[in-house]
């Protein structure tokens, strides 16, 4: 068995997460987190948001869904 190519893992978070909640990235934002992604669930639910250029203190529950989804792919 070969080990899963973690861009790919990350393009399938992106665009579920597009699909499903709507965090639909630039192109360039895509990247940016398939070449350095931040090391963990709340890092890369922070970047999203950032990239989203949302505040995730004004919404507290899609930050919860967004971090959900993301945690399910870092850690199967």
């Amino acid at each position: 068995m070969t080990p899963r190519d973690p861009k790919a893992g990350i393009r399938e978070l992106l665009h579920e997460l597009c699909v499903d909640l709507g965090f639909c990235l630039p192109p360039h934002e895509q990247r940016r987190l398939r070449e350095a992604p931040p090391a963990d669930a709340d890092g890369f639910t922070d970047a999203v948001f950032a990239a989203e250029g949302m505040d995730p203190d004004q919404h507290p529950r899609l930050w919860h869904q967004v971090r959900e989804r993301v945690d399910r792919h870092l850690h199967g």
